[in-house]
């Protein structure tokens, strides 16, 4: 990430104090684009080897074209009309949706807008979509909530939802540095991923793990065919330093410690779109 990249990280950590979230809160109706991305292929192989997946491959990742959008999406969520606080928003789920295969050579325009706004139990949730193009066609997808923590009047509890148990597929040590690895190699520095001193103000007595990289991790262990939808939930925080199971099977995939879940997913195949 270029300089330019980092000041509306910046900028939002700075405007953040100064932000009262609330669900009924105006929103940005601006949709950001940024055209002719073209993909660093050493920075692509960082990516590759902090999460997990084989590197040297032209096909780009699933979750990579969320990396690359992410200057965008910051500038959108750092802005002085977006009215959560950047600082201490947390992602809560996300839904990717790739249409084609991706190749790390071709050259992608980006469009990252907020779809609104919805009350929680711990505070306010956006809805932040982001596309990918290529030959003006909408080639990759996703959907991502952020939640601002704040106080609120309540409201239901979410139910626990029954679940067949997955079959365990490898336990994973998580060294207390991964946070600030992926954050290197993503441009995410949420200060709640980076240490324990960053994290403390945030109510975490440690750095957790990041979202992005939890999914990433389990979808480079599970694999995806070329067009797919994953739908994923970041259902508990990952604490680090820690050792989380993976399990896996019928589609499904989930990071647990005993009988907590702290994410969960499904991948959907779908049919695969030629691009014109």
């Amino acid at each position: 990430m270029t300089m330019a990249d980092h000041l509306p990280l910046l900028t939002g950590a700075l405007r953040s104090p100064f932000k009262r979230p609330r669900p009924d809160a105006r929103f940005p109706r601006t949709r950001l684009v940024r055209s002719g991305v073209r993909i660093d292929l050493a920075r692509l192989a960082a990516y590759e080897l902090v999460c997990g997946f084989p590197t040297g491959a032209d096909a780009l990742p699933l979750t990579y074209p969320h990396v690359l959008a992410f200057p965008l999406a910051m500038r959108l969520l750092g802005g002085r009309d977006f009215p959560l606080p950047l600082l201490g928003l947390v992602h809560t789920s996300i839904e990717l949706t790739r249409h084609t295969a991706l190749s790390a050579t071709d050259a992608y325009d980006l469009a990252v807008r907020v779809a609104g706004l919805a009350p929680h139990r711990r505070g306010t949730e956006a809805t932040v979509v982001t596309e990918a193009l290529a030959g003006g066609e909408v080639v990759w997808e996703s959907r991502s909530t952020y939640l601002a923590r704040h106080r609120t009047d309540g409201g239901p509890q979410a139910g626990s939802k029954e679940r067949t148990p997955l079959p365990a597929g490898g336990e994973w040590r998580l060294r207390a540095d991964i946070g600030r690895r992926y954050a290197a190699v993503s441009g995410d520095r949420n200060p709640i991923h980076l240490h324990p001193l960053t994290a403390r103000p945030f109510g975490f007595r440690r750095p957790i793990a990041h979202g992005m990289w939890t999914v990433a991790r389990c979808l480079a262990a599970h694999g995806t065919p070329e067009a797919v939808l994953v739908r994923a939930e970041f259902r508990a925080p990952v604490p680090l330093p820690g050792t989380v199971e993976y399990a896996a099977g019928g589609g499904r995939f989930e990071l647990r410690r005993g009988d907590q879940v702290h994410v969960g997913g499904a991948v959907h195949p779908l049919p695969s779109r030629a691009r014109r």
